[in-house]
């Protein structure tokens, strides 16, 4: 399927998602929210699929909202609003639950619902000259895109509000001090060093991955007792697997496991 806002690729067992509005600071548009809906269906649906890549293409990650469109709907923007949240966070949802790890790529200024989806990704690799804002209460907004949901949660609670409530600032090396990415390379290397990451992890044992990530995301909604009960239900099918078993064999006998994704 092809698209108008963004470019999808895949190869490798890894799927690229690019925001590809550069002309436009590769703003959020309803178009793209509705098409990152789309994607994620295409990721959902793929299992040769076991990771994915989030970038922009140009000097931008994402800028956040389209303020544009959003001034233009006039008395009909917050019907628009509804609808574009709606594509948003159902794409969001659905990539965060599927088993493949999500690797951000950030190429750029990520901003508003830009700094958003860097939020939702499990891993986050930052271009050197890549900054970081929220941005949302600058335009009389509150955030949206998941961010007050993983960013509590990821960084705490005292730095959320901070980048909340004053749109603060952030350069690469601090969005590495504060958590929000797990490292900062050249501009040049991005890339390279992120499909890296992305191929290492697609050849992982992917339903470990995804349970890794439905355990880590329910941790702070559960009691001990609860999630340990989770815990013990995700080893437990997990382990009669044939991730599982490849994994276990490949222990014991000293080698390197081949694992499938299943």
């Amino acid at each position: 399927m092809s698209y108008e806002t963004l470019l999808y690729d895949v190869a490798d067992g890894v799927a690229t998602i690019t925001f590809n509005r550069p002309d436009a600071a590769n703003a959020m548009s309803p178009l793209c929210a509705r098409e990152i809906n789309l994607v994620s269906l295409e990721v959902e649906a793929d299992p040769d699929v076991r990771a994915v890549v989030i970038t922009g293409n140009g000097k931008m990650f994402c800028a956040g909202g389209d303020l544009g469109a959003f001034h233009a709907a006039g008395a009909n923007a917050r019907t628009l609003m509804l609808e574009m949240t709606g594509d948003l966070h159902v794409g969001i949802s659905r990539l965060t639950r599927n088993d493949a790890p999500v690797i951000g790529a950030i190429n750029g200024t990520a901003a508003g619902a830009g700094f958003s989806m860097v939020m939702l990704c499990d891993l986050a690799i930052s271009a050197a000259s890549a900054v970081y804002t929220m941005a949302y209460t600058n335009a009389g907004l509150s955030p949206d895109g998941s961010s007050t949901y993983f960013m509590p949660r990821k960084i705490g609670d005292r730095r959320a509000r901070e980048l909340m409530l004053t749109n603060r600032v952030l350069q690469a090396e601090e969005a590495l001090d504060w958590g929000i990415v797990n490292q900062v390379v050249p501009d040049d290397q991005l890339m390279d060093e992120t499909m890296k990451l992305a191929r290492k992890i697609a050849n992982g044992p992917t339903l470990a991955f995804g349970q890794v990530k439905a355990l880590l995301n329910s941790s702070f909604d559960q009691s001990l007792e609860t999630q340990m009960e989770l815990e013990a239900r995700a080893i437990s099918g997990l382990v009669g697997s044939a991730d599982g078993q490849e994994g276990l064999e490949a222990f014991l006998n000293k080698r390197k496991p081949e694992f499938k994704g299943v």
